[in-house]
Order: C-alpha cells, then structure tokens, then sequence
C-alpha cells in the first residue's frame, strides 16, 4: 500500500500552501505494520540532531551550492553557518531543537504537529511573516492510503507510488513501453521511453493527476495496459531522501520524503526546516498558485519494489527531482535485464533525457545515439558530465536474488547500505 505524504494544498486569497505530511505518514505506517515502538525508532535519530553530524563530502558540497538559501535567515544561518561560513566537510551540524521534536514525535505520536503546540509554534510563525497556512489547515490532514501503481515488465511486477504523484505514473509508462521491446533494451530504446515519458507532462496530464480514475485511463490510452492492482491485492506489501529495507521475513519498505532545498525558513522552537514544495518549478509547470485547494501536491517521488512471482526481488527509490524515474527506470532495466547486483546496477553510469537535451555520465556509449539516428523526439544535444553526479539523482536499492540479500547506496548522494 501507498501513503501519500506530499503536501496538501489550501488557498487563502491568491496564494496557496502545502500541509507537511511526513509526521502523519510515518504514524500510519507504523500503527499498521510497525514491530518496534515508535519512541525507540526515534530516539537515535534525535540523538544525532542534538549531539551533532559531521557533514561528509557531498553534504558539503550541496551546502555549498545552497549557501544562500541557507544563510537567508538569521534562524537557518544559525544552524548552518554557526561561525560565520556555510558548514564544510567535516563541521558538525547540530540541531538541538529538532531533536527535542523528534523525541515528542516518539512520544505523543503525530498529533502535537498537526493540533498540538508544534502545530501552533509553525502557524505562529508563518503568519506573523506574511504566509497563509492555517491551525486548520494543519489540523485537517490525513494520511491517505491508495494502491500502487501495478505494472509488468518482463516476468516481474512493479509496484510503485500511484497519483497524484507524477514520477511513478511515468516510470510506470516508460517500462511499460520498454517491455514491448526486447530484452535488454538499446540504449535508444532507453532513452526513447524517456522521451516519449517526458513528452506526456502536459497540461492535461498535469490537471489529471488529481481525478479519480486518471491512472487506468492514461495506461489504457497510451498502452492498452491492464489496470493497477486493486486495493487489498498486495497487502504484503534540505533534500529528497530515500530508504529502502527488506527484512528476513520478506516484507519490503520504500520510502521517500522531500524537503526540496528547504525554503530557509526555521521555526524556533522546533528546529523544523520547512520545504519550498509549492515554489518547486518543476511541480508546478503550470504556474504557481494553481492547485486546487485540498488537492495532494504532485511529485517526481517514486518509492517501488519489484515482485518476481509472490517475493520481493528489489526494493528502491532515488532522490533527484525530475531525474528520478530515469535513475530508477535504469535501475530496474540493470538489474531484470542485465542480471545485474545491487551495486552495479545503482553505480551504473546513467543518461537522463529532458527537453532536447541528453545528459550523460562518463561510460555511455554514444555512438548507438548518432544524431541522425537518434529516437523519434530525443534529438538535440548531448551533455557529458565528468564524473558520476548527484544530478542523476540517488538510488537506495537491496536486493534478493537466490535467498542471497545484496544492498547498495548511491555514491551520488553518500547513500550507504546496512546489514543489520
């Protein structure tokens, strides 16, 4: 099952503004499927705020490209220029705060962040400087379950995040197209699924993604495709951050959540920086302000597992905004067509098409791709990056193959793999 925690969207005049939804889902998920108290899954995670992180590598470097962002006000720049200059590697990050509201998170659950006194410090706050979020609009939220997007590619099934999210639909789409193909793909056929995936973000798809019904009939026009799996069917089952897990009993768990790059705005008392979701370009291609109220936000988010027969084979999701289902797509054709490991498949050198342009990282072949042979609406130019880069998102992946469990993070992003 699918619990969609994008934000919500409310109008008050001519703006708009989107319900955090994270603290909710979580709730949710565990009261369902959880096997360890809540107050004990919290507890490291505050201790890490409170006693600090040192940033590695990447972390750095993202900081570094954000430092405006996060020196924009005096509450965010506290946290992340503590001396003057934006954190580098190796500095400790702290956030005493939001640690203490990570242990009220264990503790009471998710109700001080939606009618408690969390909820009010943040309602506070926003609207003392302009903002049109409400303790109504907070106290309204629900986590909604929906069944997952379901469809087949090649002898396996993939489950992965339905509307109103964008990304699964259109991973969805692209495999979908590549499984009438042959196994494995050309490069050219890769690429060309992501064209024809990009070039289905109209406005019509935009305005869509919110109607009842929307999914079957956009698989069904394009594809002849069956429809998504219905409710009940698999009951098994500042910056974007992706966890999969896969325990020894089978049962799978692909989680995304997205501060976009954070907005700069940190409210005291809780050290919750809040996302720029409703300013995010690529969320709102119509415009901003355009949602209706009460609408879930789109995203590109798209946590998924890959069933080979009744077991789970692969479970991922990436950060990476629009480049999402492109990492994940080549993630999935990796491992189910190339009969690749975990680790190989997420570090694979990976391409990602987008308004004419094709951006590649270094091992890409592109002389399958010469220009006047390249995929009906991929034409235009090639962008080669130096090296393996956080633009073409961060695959978290584990994986089961011959009861043999193998994991990998995206080196992209400093991801990592654990066995516990």
């Amino acid at each position: 099952m699918s619990f969609g925690d994008a934000a919500q969207v409310f109008h008050i005049g001519p703006a708009s503004c989107g319900v955090y939804g994270t603290p909710a889902g979580v709730c949710e998920a565990l009261g369902r499927w959880g096997s360890v108290p809540l107050q004990e899954l919290a507890a490291p995670a505050a201790e890490l705020a409170r006693d600090g992180v040192r940033l590695n590598a990447g972390q750095a470097y993202i900081a570094k490209i954000l430092a405006d962002l996060l020196t924009s006000t005096p509450e965010c720049a506290a946290l992340w220029a503590p001396q003057g200059h934006v954190l580098k590697e190796g500095e400790l990050l702290r956030n005493p705060e939001l640690g203490d509201a990570l242990i009220r998170l264990g503790r009471d659950g998710a109700e001080p962040f939606y009618r408690g006194d969390i909820a009010a410090a943040v309602c506070d706050w926003l609207s003392a400087r302009g903002a049109a979020l409400s303790s109504e609009n907070l106290a309204g939220y629900r986590a909604l379950e929906r069944a997952p997007v379901s469809v087949r590619y090649r002898d396996r099934e993939v489950l992965t995040n339905p509307p109103p999210s964008a990304g699964g639909t259109l991973l969805a789409y692209a495999l979908a197209l590549l499984d009438r193909g042959p196994a494995p793909p050309t490069l050219s056929g890769v690429v060309e699924a992501m064209a024809a995936a990009q070039s289905e973000r109209t406005p019509e798809f935009v305005e869509g993604l919110g109607e009842d019904g929307f999914l079957e009939r956009f698989l069904a026009t394009r594809l002849g495709a069956r429809s998504p799996a219905e409710p009940g069917d698999r009951g098994h089952l500042g910056a974007t951050t992706h966890i999969s897990v896969l325990d020894a009993r089978g049962r799978a768990c692909s989680v995304t959540c997205s501060n976009g790059e954070g907005s700069g705005v940190v409210v005291p008392g809780t050290g919750i920086h809040l996302n720029n979701v409703m300013g995010e370009q690529d969320l709102n291609p119509l415009g901003f302000h355009r949602h209706p109220a009460g609408r879930r936000m789109p995203s590109m988010m798209a946590p998924s597992v890959v069933l080979r027969g009744e077991e789970v084979e692969l479970v991922l999701g990436s950060a990476g905004s629009n480049r999402i289902r492109s990492a994940l797509l080549q993630t999935i054709v990796g491992v189910v067509d190339h009969g690749l490991g975990a680790r190989a498949a997420v570090e694979g050198p990976r391409v990602h098409f987008e308004d004419g342009t094709l951006y590649t990282e270094p091992g890409i072949d592109l002389s399958e791709l010469a220009w006047p042979g390249m995929p009906a609406g991929a034409r235009g130019q090639a962008v080669e990056f130096g090296a393996l880069n956080l633009f073409f998102g961060g695959v978290q992946a584990v994986l089961r193959r011959d009861g043999a469990i193998d994991g990998a993070g995206d080196p992209r992003r400093g991801g990592v793999a654990v066995r516990a």
